[in-house]
This record gives structure tokens, sequence and C-alpha cells, in this order.
């Protein structure tokens, strides 16, 4: 009935991210298969933003064999065709939505509102209803740790950032990286290409190959697909991969991965639905969740400098290492003012709000 439409037997396990419970939707146990269908943004690639998605489908489908069907539709438009195509599956009795993008959000929200029966999760959002969650990563995380091994490997200490669109979440890991690059390099510079789309492969390239004219010599990304990773390899440069493991096409490039990891997030809210004890509320993991990670290492990345890494990790998972935590000095934004006080860490609601970029960084939000 959909284009792009793939249709599985979908199972479940479990992780634990900590949840902020709002009101319930009141459900009773069933033994027939929940039907479940997940919105993507782009094709399903290789590697990227959706691959880690379908990966987290697939993953439920090793868990709770015969209990949910899935539905998948990619490549999606934000905007009326995601509302279209997010009605289209709650008119069709899908109990249980997933819409994995920041765009899909309002959405999302409307077609709930003429489906209060049905269960909506949109991932990077932060609107809730009685039957619509949201569940996110906390990416600034991985990105901070990235940083630390961009800083210790670049020779010009520029790095180069190719982005989609300056919400929060993109602003974290550009704020992330930089705090991480120079936490070990003060003198680090990040230099930030903005392109207003999440999925433009000639452009990431284009992007990446100017940003290096421009001597950056690392490149990090929050686009899509591996444009940039594939630029850094032609040149000889070096580059964060993001999303998935992207050694494929940066073998020599690529120094570590920044991934994060759905499967255990989908699986608990299915079982949740399919138990009858499904909440709206809002999951945001990191490290210690196990949602996010460092991982994939490159040849080019030291050993000395893996473990370093590993270890600044390891703290972050124990508690230890708050990226946003100013604790030797004031952080400022590249204009100057004081955005995280001497002492102070930022709160959940400031991370979410985040509309600045931190010193060391060229670039603007616009």
């Amino acid at each position: 009935m959909y284009k792009n439409l793939a249709a599985t037997l979908v199972a479940a396990c479990v992780i634990a991210p900590s949840l902020a419970q709002t009101a319930a939707t009141p459900a009773t146990p069933s033994t027939a298969p929940l039907k479940a269908a997940f919105v993507y943004v782009t094709p399903v690639l290789d590697a990227g933003w959706t691959r880690q998605h379908e990966n987290g489908r697939l993953e439920m489908q090793k868990a709770l064999a015969g209990k949910v069907q899935s539905t998948a539709v990619e490549n999606v438009p934000e905007g009326p065709d995601a509302e279209r195509v997010i009605r289209d599956l709650a008119a069709n009795g899908h109990q249980l939505i997933f819409t994995t993008s920041f765009g899909y959000m309002d959405p999302t929200l409307r077609v709930a509102k003429e489906f209060p029966q049905v269960k909506f999760e949109n991932v990077t959002g932060y609107k809730l209803a009685d039957n619509v969650a949201t569940g996110n990563a906390r990416n600034y995380e991985g990105r901070y740790l990235s940083g630390i091994a961009a800083g210790r490997m670049s020779k010009t200490g520029v790095a180069g950032f190719v982005a989609g669109f300056p919400i929060p979440e993109v602003l974290q890991g550009i704020n992330a990286f930089t705090l991480g690059m120079r936490s070990v390099n003060p003198k680090a510079q990040v230099k930030v290409v903005w392109l207003n789309a999440w999925f433009d492969p000639p452009r990431e390239r284009d992007a990446a190959m100017t940003l290096m004219d421009q001597g950056a010599d690392v490149l990090s990304f929050q686009v899509a697909t591996t444009a940039v990773m594939a630029a850094a390899q032609e040149r000889g440069k070096m580059a964060i991969a993001f999303h998935s493991d992207m050694r494929k096409d940066g073998p020599d490039a690529q120094l570590l991965a920044v991934t994060h990891q759905w499967g255990g997030y989908y699986t608990q809210r299915a079982k949740a639905a399919l138990e009858g004890r499904w909440k709206s509320a809002d999951t945001w993991g990191g490290v210690k969740e196990g949602m996010v990670r460092v991982e994939a290492f490159g040849p080019k990345l030291p050993a000395a400098v893996r473990d370093e890494v590993l270890a600044r990790q390891q703290q972050m998972a124990q508690g230890k290492l708050q990226p946003f935590a100013a604790l030797q000095a004031d952080v400022k934004d590249n204009q100057g003012q004081v955005r995280i006080p001497k002492g102070v860490q930022l709160s959940d609601t400031q991370l979410r709000q985040m509309d600045w970029l931190v010193d060391g960084v060229q670039g603007s939000v616009r």
C-alpha cells in the first residue's frame, strides 16, 4: 500500500533509560500481535541515521517473535507528506507508531489528536500528549568523547562540522564536540557549515571539501549519509563517523564512530504496549543507558588515544564526567557571553533550549 514499505514480524528485549512518566494511555494486555509502524526521513542506507533505527527495528524482531507486526515507511519528507503517511498508518490499524525525525513532531501531535486510541512516539521531539511519548539519545555525550580524539589527532587545530539544521540537538553536538576538543587543545577551532537539509549527499560532500580547503584536517557531521566520511577518505583527512560505523566508506579516514542504539528502546516501548502498561513518557538515554557509545576505532587512532577516550567514556557512564558542567571556569559562547557559570551544570531543560555556539566555534546559529 505504501511506497518503500517493508513488513516483518518484530520482537523485544529491554534496556532501562530513565523515564519521566506522564499520563497513561489506558490499555489491557493482548495476545494478538501488536501492529507497529516506523516512519523514516531518508531511505534505509548501509549506514547513517535511518540505518540505526532500522537496526533497532530488526533487533526487536529477535526478541518478541510473533508478538509484534512491524511496518516501515522510508524516505518520508517532513511536513504535509509526513502527516499524510502517519495518518494513513493510524487509520489502517497500527497501534504503536514511531516517527523518527524532529520535523515529524507537530504532524505526529496533530494525527494523535484524531486517533486517541493509538500510541505515538516521536524521536528527537519534546512535546508530549496523553498518547504521544518522546525519545532521544544523549548524542552530545558521544560528541564530547569524539572531540577528545579530534583534539589529539588534528595537526592544524581546526576541525570542520557539516550540520543539517540549527536545532538544539545539533547545537548540543557541535558544542560538546568543541568542548571535548578544547579539553586537550585549548586553542582548537571548529568551523561549521549549515546545509538546512538532513539528506543531500552532493551538498554534504561539497561542504566537507570547503571545510578541508579552509584548513580542517578532521571532520564531524550531523547529516544523514556517509558523504562527509567519503570526502575525508578522498582527501587523506580524518573524520568522526556519526550514527553508524562508516569504515566501509572511510577505511583510513575514520577515527571512531559515535553510534546510537535504538533496539532496546523500541522493544521496551513495544513490550509495554503489549502488556498494557504503556505511558506517555520522555526518554533521554546516553552512555550510561547504552543508547550512545563510541566504537569502531580506525587504524590512524593510536592505542593511547583510544584508551583515553574509552576511559573518559567509563567516567561518563559513572556520572563523573558531564560535557556541560563548568568545573574550572565560566563557559562562554562565541560572542563572549557567559552561558555556563563556573560551578554550574546545565539542566536538561536548558540543554533542550540550547540556541548558542560555544567559544571556539566559527559560525552562527543562522
